[in-house]
């Protein structure tokens, strides 16, 4: 009988109903203002959004005229590179997970690592990746690897937990995992939003939850610091943040202008 590891995490006190209240935005955003005049134009435009958004938490100074011009430096064009097969993408995430991770970096990370790194999971002779600032250590190679298949094993099998919860925590481990040489906050962001679009938080892809988390940037680095060093009490208040993300990143869709 396999277990349910997402709905016990999605029962810590407050994380229902900040889920619901944010799932509710999302419902209101679809159905109140413009669900039948969503195209593939409004879905560009919160993917783009995303991307610049994303790549400036990792550090890029490209503005939002430089990504629109395709003119902006190696993370935000990462970013960007991975919005034009992000609703490929999502149909495959429940189903094979880690190959759609590696996907990611290798759309994340071309203008970043050598070829022979891209989608490459790290090994023990390599070094620590130190990507993603003011987070502790990721840890190494062995431990990496075991967190990172039961992951991907539990993404397969059937959970209660709400897909904004799923998502979070997936955005979380990879984040905190850190996979892959380079790049792996722009992968665990994108994970994050392929997982809304494939639960049914965002099926259409304009919300900006990348956004979301911009507009939080203070505490992220500090969330994930205290979602690996404070049991389930930091598990708990990531989630909580991640709720706020997800209702921020309604009221930064294109549709809400």
């Amino acid at each position: 009988m396999s277990t349910d590891v997402f709905e016990p995490l999605a029962g810590l006190e407050g994380v229902g109903s900040a889920a619901r209240a944010a799932r509710d935005a999302v419902d209101v955003l679809l159905r109140d203002r413009g669900l039948r005049r969503v195209g593939s134009d409004m879905t560009a435009e919160a993917l783009l959004r995303g991307a610049h958004a994303s790549a400036a938490l990792a550090g890029s100074t490209a503005t939002p005229d430089d990504v629109r011009r395709g003119s902006a430096d190696g993370l935000a064009s990462g970013a960007v590179r991975m919005t034009s097969e992000l609703m490929t993408l999502a149909p495959q995430v429940d189903k094979a997970p880690v190959q759609v991770w590696t996907r990611l970096h290798q759309l994340a990370a071309a203008d970043l690592v050598a070829e022979d790194q891209l989608g490459h999971l790290r090994t023990s002779a390599e070094p620590l990746p130190d990507d993603i600032p003011g987070l502790p250590p990721a840890p190494g190679a062995d431990e990496m690897w075991e967190r990172l298949s039961a992951l991907a094993q539990n993404l397969t099998r059937p959970t209660k937990a709400p897909g904004l919860v799923v998502a979070a925590i997936v955005h979380a481990e990879l984040a905190v995992l850190r996979p892959f040489p380079a790049a792996n906050g722009l992968v665990a962001r994108a994970a994050e939003r392929l997982l809304l679009v494939a639960r049914g938080i965002d099926p259409v892809a304009v919300t900006v939850p990348e956004g979301g988390h911009y507009v939080l940037r203070a505490t992220y680095a500090s969330g994930l610091t205290d979602y690996t060093a404070r049991g389930l009490t930091g598990v708990r208040d990531w989630l909580l943040r991640s709720c706020e993300v997800v209702t921020k990143g309604a009221e930064l869709s294109p549709l809400a202008s």
